[in-house]
């Protein structure tokens, strides 16, 4: 008679367990060093590293036991632990900002492809105002600052093996601009078979049949990468004290000096070593992460941790009114101290993931804003929406073209003309999805200082110097085109059928 699993008592199915555990984590170290085999030159180190660092968080992944969230431990975090903007702008600036500003490092995570935008590349290199893209506009950020306050404020890049070949490319036409650029890889993990909990990669490769073999294991990958890369350590070196990390799509994300004079006019035995930049949630944030008080800790709480029986409640904006804008400033020597001893916690998030062919694979990443517990006296500071305009879909560059905005030094800021200080509503369908078609669309972006709402689905198009105004929806049905005439104004109206204007 055969034994089931059913039929072993506790102590035995945790040894049972055990041993999988063990037998998993094995054949992992055994494939891993059969594709380090194939690996040629630089390659060899560089993926070791990679390799040791998959190796923790796929043994943490073995061990996790259930959900990793007790959501009855959750609470709000306390009062003083997020600090109002307008409090820490109430404090003013120095006479000279300089000194703070040169212990500054920007760095910008620019991992990402432009591929969900239909484009082709890193997402940094796509158009976003003026023939400006979102690299241009922060060179130019960072550029303007050192030029005003005489400082040398470097920007970083962290790339991943999908963006940091065509990113050197480019970086090349910056070398007059007054700002020094570093760049650093982040990790490449190997993505595993869902049943076989083993990398599908046959080899170092990441084309042919290893194309979609690897990825670059989120934002949280920081920490290790920006280390093992050495550039951690030169900064150190050169006297630098704090990062300010944004992601590369966020057009608000730009060096606030106030928040940079709270952090630095601290005693150095209360030196607040992580500040995470929150802003007031709205139905359009709902699956943003969000701060809470958890253990006596700030910690971050992302929606992919929260139990399916409470994920109404996560999005709900009553009981969690903030959320994460990945706006984050961090203690350079903090970072240094935590990795070196091993002390940097973060949360694994599994990202199950189908590929082309069918097969169901697993990718283990990890949030840069998790770390927010590890480090000392860690604060949010509430800052005002216009500090997260990130751009992830056409609908958002439509915001971020129009004359809702200025641009001034590469910094995008809210036109005075606008009455209200909330941006419109715009959802653009499926026909604007790729930026070519989204472009071939508009013969000029219309006026919207006074939009509250735009819909657009069908084939629709715009001609020149169109005025949108309070509620416009646009709805071309299937077989059906509506081209919006130039110089048309639409205020409160609902556009629908067929309108089509040919050249006679």
């Amino acid at each position: 008679m055969s034994l089931t699993v059913a039929d072993l008592t506790k102590g035995e199915m945790t040894e049972f367990k055990e041993k999988l555990r063990q037998q998993h984590e094995i054949s992992m170290h055994n494939e891993l060093e059969m594709l380090l085999a194939t690996a040629k030159g630089p390659e060899v180190e560089i993926s070791r590293k990679d390799f040791d660092g998959f190796k923790k968080i796929f043994h943490r992944f073995l061990q996790v036991k259930g959900p990793a969230i007790d959501w009855a431990k959750i609470h709000r975090p306390p009062e003083d632990s997020i600090l109002p903007y307008e409090k820490i702008k109430a404090k003013g600036l120095p006479d000279s900002i300089t000194d703070s500003l040169n212990k500054l490092v920007v760095v910008k995570l620019n991992g990402g492809l432009g591929t969900s935008m239909g484009c082709k590349g890193p997402k940094s290199i796509i158009s976003v105002r003026n023939e400006n893209t979102f690299l241009d506009l922060t060179v130019q950020q960072i550029e303007h600052l050192n030029k005003t306050f005489n400082t040398d404020v470097p920007l970083v890049l962290m790339n991943s093996f999908n963006t940091d070949e065509d990113t050197k490319k480019i970086l090349q036409k910056y070398t007059h601009h007054r700002v020094k650029i570093h760049t650093f890889n982040q990790s490449r993990y190997p993505r595993i078979n869902k049943e076989s909990l083993l990398p599908i990669a046959k080899d170092m490769g990441t084309s042919g049949e290893n194309a979609e073999a690897w990825y670059p294991p989120g934002h949280g990958d920081i920490y290790a990468s920006f280390s093992n890369s050495g550039l951690l350590d030169t900064l150190l070196a050169e006297g630098k004290e704090y990062i300010f990390v944004s992601n590369i799509d966020n057009l608000g994300a730009t060096v606030d000096l106030f928040i940079l004079n709270h952090l630095m006019s601290q005693p150095p035995d209360k030196r607040c070593e992580f500040i995470m930049e929150v802003t007031d949630k709205t139905r359009a944030d709902v699956k943003g992460g969000t701060l809470i008080n958890y253990d006596d800790h700030l910690r971050l709480l992302e929606i992919a941790q929260v139990p399916k029986a409470h994920v109404d409640e996560f999005k709900s904006v009553t009981k969690f009114k903030i959320f994460n804008t990945n706006n984050l400033w961090i203690s350079l020597p903090a970072i240094k101290r935590l990795h070196d001893h091993n002390e940097m916690d973060l949360e694994i998030i599994v990202n199950p993931k189908t590929l082309d062919g069918g097969l169901n694979v697993i990718q283990l990443e990890t949030a840069v804003g998790a770390a927010i517990k590890s480090f000392k006296n860690a604060l949010g500071v509430n800052v005002p929406r216009s500090r997260f305009l990130p751009v992830k879909t056409s609908s958002d560059l439509l915001l971020v073209m129009s004359n809702l905005y200025s641009l001034d030094a590469g910094s995008l800021t809210m036109s005075k003309k606008r009455e209200f200080k909330t941006t419109p509503h715009v959802k653009l369908g499926s026909s604007f999805t790729k930026v070519h078609d989204y472009l071939t669309r508009f013969e000029s972006i219309p006026d919207m200082l006074e939009l509250d709402h735009l819909t657009v689905s069908g084939d629709v198009t715009f001609g020149k110097d169109v005025s949108l105004k309070g509620t416009v929806i646009i709805i071309a049905n299937h077989g059906d085109r509506i081209d919006i005439p130039a110089g048309a104004l639409l205020e409160n109206k609902i556009v629908s059928g067929n309108l089509r204007i040919l050249d006679h």
